[in-house]
């Protein structure tokens, strides 16, 4: 059952009853990046899904080629996030869960530790969220989360701060300032959602994955309502929404809308591993209006985008070795960029489209499926 629709300005006025204003906070005061399109007019994302990472050089690789067998193991998931920061030079680098394989991290705080070293040791800012096995070693998800938000250049937050009552642990929101020195340079004109997809069903007769939370969608709405108010308010008020990009792991049962015909990329793991409570969250994207595109991991052998209802469903497609693959088919990444378009007056405006491709883990980490998500003239093709 999906959530009643409610509407903008009631949403903007509960917002601001449910999240007081505050001077300062621990969690303001400890951000140590401001997300900010860079002086060409792009803000690059590097989607990383399904580390699976355990405990380093002792851990076997699954699925890979027979000769790859005695040499592999989570070393290589680390060398590949290591050549595709080196190569692709992203803004930010977002993690879609399933960072750790608990149930093979002997400490799962060491384990964490060095699944995020490569994005820790570039200084780039980085942001994550839990799939269904990141709690299964020595922290609870609870703990999984603080252990995340406590590293270095992260700006995952453990949920949003001022509302007491939220499901799950690493729902936030973070926006993406213009360029500065631009008449934008205050405002959002990138959003980025973030939230728990749970990990398995905790009720009785309802078997399978987690799923998104009427409390999370409502935190969606208001948080979407509030920016939505900003970016059309003063100064240099907007006609529409500024666009918005949502992350987490579990894909919602819409992904199962596609075939052959209408996506870019592949569709090869046996069905698709939703869960089976439809809770509304795909609809309440679409109401909002804001929202592009959604980026998921989970199913390692999917890495496709498909657009419905306005809306692009993608994955990241499985990035790390010790994780179910396809021997023979290179584990990959996901590249997604935002670029602005000029003003009248020849500065950097609004967000113009959002771009997205791949990668191969390969010897020329091969580019591939290059798609526009979506543009001000259009709703999204290939190219």
């Amino acid at each position: 059952m999906s959530m009643p629709v409610l509407s903008p300005l009631f949403l903007i006025l509960l917002f601001s009853l449910t999240f007081p204003p505050t001077k300062s906070t621990a969690v303001q005061r400890n951000q140590p990046m401001r997300l900010r399109f860079g002086k060409n007019g792009e803000f690059k994302i590097l989607q990383v899904a399904d580390m699976h990472y355990a405990n380093g050089k002792s851990t076997p690789c699954e699925d890979v080629l027979p000769d790859q067998i005695s040499s592999c193991s989570d070393l290589n998931t680390t060398a590949f996030l290591r050549r595709m920061i080196l190569a692709e030079k992203p803004d930010f680098i977002v993690f879609t869960g399933d960072n750790i394989f608990g149930y093979d991290a002997t400490d799962a705080a060491k384990s964490l530790d060095a699944a995020f070293a490569p994005a820790i040791a570039s200084n780039i800012p980085w942001a994550a969220v839990l799939g269904n096995h990141d709690q299964e070693s020595t922290l609870s998800r609870e703990g999984v989360m603080k252990h995340i938000v406590g590293l270095k250049s992260t700006l995952s937050k453990v949920n949003p701060s001022g509302m007491k009552t939220i499901n799950g642990f690493g729902n936030y929101n973070l926006e993406v300032s213009g360029v500065k020195g631009s008449d934008f340079e205050n405002k959002s004109v990138l959003n980025l959602y973030f939230l728990d997809s749970g990990d398995y069903s905790t009720v009785p007769g309802i078997y399978g994955y987690g799923w998104i939370k009427p409390s999370q969608q409502f935190w969606f709405q208001l948080t979407s309502a509030m920016l939505k108010r900003a970016y059309m308010d003063k100064p240099f008020p907007q006609k529409t929404a500024a666009p918005g990009l949502t992350f987490f792991h579990i894909p919602l049962p819409e992904y199962s809308s596609f075939d052959a015909s209408n996506y870019t990329g592949v569709l090869q793991d046996v069905g698709i591993s939703s869960p089976s409570v439809n809770s509304g969250f795909f609809p309440a994207m679409v109401e909002a209006g804001d929202v592009k595109a959604v980026f998921t991991g989970h199913d390692h052998l999917n890495d496709f985008c498909g657009l419905l209802t306005g809306i692009n469903l993608c994955y990241g497609g499985g990035f790390g070795y010790h994780a179910y693959g396809k021997a023979g088919w290179s584990r990959r990444a996901r590249v997604v960029v935002a670029n602005l378009e000029r003003t009248a007056k020849g500065n950097w405006g609004s967000v113009k489209s959002i771009r997205t491709w791949k990668r191969l883990d390969d010897k020329h980490l091969t580019r591939i499926d290059s798609q526009v998500l979506w543009s001000k003239n259009s709703l999204g093709f290939s190219i």
